[in-house]
């Protein structure tokens, strides 16, 4: 039998009914779950060095336990001396079992790992419900040797949910146990 992931155990054993208590909710499928995590890193100096891009997918493939995408550019800008298709990130969709690992990972294993860190911003919600995360240093995840990195690069972490609002997203979330600065 497969193992069920800590933090979705959580969802479904405690999350869910206090969920309903506080917002009244009849049904426990109007409750708010995740639907998916996306990572990105964007690489402008992709563009002078395309090694920089292997490298990202190689970090993006430890930290997630996933194949990312690369990314290329949907237009040319000349002033950044780039052109339509070059490549320029990567980045890697979770869901299920994977994105409730990963989470699991970033709450309690790579955030309380920044440097005075004192939480993550409360205001970065998208209107929706889903909630996007800047990490200055991919070397906060264990998965990731600081040795054999070439540079130190930050990565996007967006966290999408069924919420329909920014008090549901923000409550999910903050019953999973994401850290958000005490007001």
């Amino acid at each position: 039998m497969a193992q069920i992931p800590r933090l979705k155990q959580r969802y479904k054993e405690e999350i869910i009914s206090q969920m309903m208590k506080e917002n009244g909710y009849k049904s426990s499928m109007r409750v708010p779950r995740l639907e998916k995590v996306v990572l990105n890193i964007s690489l402008g100096e992709a563009i002078q060095n395309p090694r920089a891009v292997e490298s990202a997918i190689a970090d993006l493939t430890g930290i997630s336990g996933q194949k990312p995408v690369a990314t290329k550019a949907r237009k040319s800008i000349a002033s950044f001396k780039l052109r339509e298709g070059m490549t320029i990130g990567a980045m890697v969709t979770l869901r299920g079992k994977m994105m409730y690992e990963f989470l699991d990972r970033l709450i309690n294993a790579a955030l309380p790992r920044t440097r005075d860190f004192h939480g993550v911003p409360r205001d970065s919600f998208d209107g929706r419900g889903n909630y996007s995360l800047g990490i200055k240093e991919q070397i906060l995840f264990p998965e990731i040797d600081y040795d054999k990195i070439d540079k130190v690069r930050g990565l996007q972490v967006n966290i999408v949910t069924t919420a329909h609002n920014d008090e549901e997203g923000r409550r999910l979330i903050e019953l999973m146990g994401m850290p958000f600065v005490r007001e």
